[in-house]
């Protein structure tokens, strides 16, 4: 009788060991607050959007690469919307923040690259898989420009973010997670000049056409305005509403809509990073995975002589202007507040190439 006992103790031990190590093995949700986990409400909302949405894009050549919102869905869901229904690559490079969050536990990833060994990623439909690009990143990239950290990908929200809407317009799509610290402009010119021959000799090696099967996603909020932020410029009234919303406005119409070029990144690196003419910059979470990103699209196109890079803005808001979206019997909530006092912008923009480039 014992020795049944001991089997069977054995066996639950051993069936409890590999449900632990299969959880390790997936990259589980994060914020389960403002973003939507639950595949019917995921349906039902998409549906709501698009019955209360008028946003419709239309560019003029082949959208290649794009960057997101990641706050919450009830505050930014009429933001997320235009832009995801419009990808349908079968695969996504996704570039993300790294938050203070992951600073504060993990220390600094400064100047390098952060990727991660998880199998898959919980998704709404079934579980997002990985593309077998980030092992040839990893066999590829030279050793000290990444590290890999599951942690940090583990605590880090602004890449879980897209994958809801990813996965709503294609439940087998493929993903490679890269999130992006702080690095000065010199790193990451290297960096990305390492990583954009990469990408570009996979889709060389596979004949993948970019943007219909393989897509750039960039990860970004833009300003962090308010007294909870530490930022306010222009004060705390609707006056500074407007007045930091226009900014945000002018940087993307400056740097980011039109042709891209070098000279454009090296002068949005001055804004976000430097302040350009003012002493502080605004507070974009995604100022470092927009600049690397872009600075990463720009080389690809130009590695595949794909033709001009463009940039289009498709909608701009921020929580104080949008509120809580009216959708009703929602599982989601808000992970922040709104007000004069605390508020965030956040927009959709996407890449294209004149004429569809080849």
């Amino acid at each position: 009788m014992r020795r049944v006992l001991k089997r069977i103790l054995i066996i639950l031990l051993m069936s409890l060991s590999f449900a632990e190590f299969n959880a390790q093995d997936k990259r589980d949700v994060r914020d389960k607050i403002g973003f939507c986990w639950n595949a019917g409400e995921m349906d039902r909302f998409v549906d709501w959007l698009n019955k209360n949405s008028d946003d419709n894009v239309d560019f003029k050549g082949r959208l290649i690469a794009a960057v997101s919102v990641h706050d919450d869905y009830l505050y930014a869901g009429k933001v997320y919307h235009p832009l995801f229904k419009l990808i349908d690559a079968k695969e996504v490079i996704i570039l993300g923040v790294t938050h203070s969050t992951v600073r504060k536990e993990l220390g600094s990833f400064r100047n390098k690259l952060i990727l991660e060994n998880h199998k898959a990623w919980t998704g709404i439909y079934n579980d997002v898989i990985i593309s077998p690009l980030r092992e040839i990143i990893k066999k590829r990239l030279p050793r000290d420009y990444y590290t890999v950290n599951n942690r940090a990908h583990q605590i880090e929200h602004s890449i879980e973010a897209v994958i809801p809407f990813l996965q709503f317009y294609n439940k087998e799509i493929k993903i490679t997670p890269l999130m992006v610290p702080g690095m000065n402009r010199d790193t990451m010119e290297l960096i990305s000049g390492e990583l954009s021959e990469i990408i570009a000799g996979y889709i060389k090696e596979n004949k993948l056409v970019l943007g219909r099967d393989i897509f750039i996603l960039i990860s970004n909020d833009a300003n962090h305005y308010g007294v909870d932020f530490d930022n306010y410029p222009y004060g705390l009234d609707e006056s500074a509403h407007n007045a930091a919303i226009n900014n945000d406005l002018r940087i993307i119409n400056d740097y980011l809509v039109g042709v891209i070029g070098r000279e454009k990144i090296i002068g949005l690196y001055g804004e976000l990073i430097e302040g350009g003419n003012k002493t502080t910059p605004p507070l974009w979470c995604g100022r470092y995975p927009l600049l690397f990103g872009l600075t990463t699209v720009e080389n690809i196109v130009d590695k595949l002589q794909l033709g001009n890079l463009h940039g289009a803005l498709i909608k701009y808001s921020d929580t104080y202007t949008e509120k809580l979206l009216p959708f009703e019997g929602s599982s989601m909530g808000a992970t922040a507040p709104y007000s004069l006092d605390h508020w965030v912008g956040f927009f959709t923009l996407g890449f294209y190439i004149d004429g569809g480039g080849k």
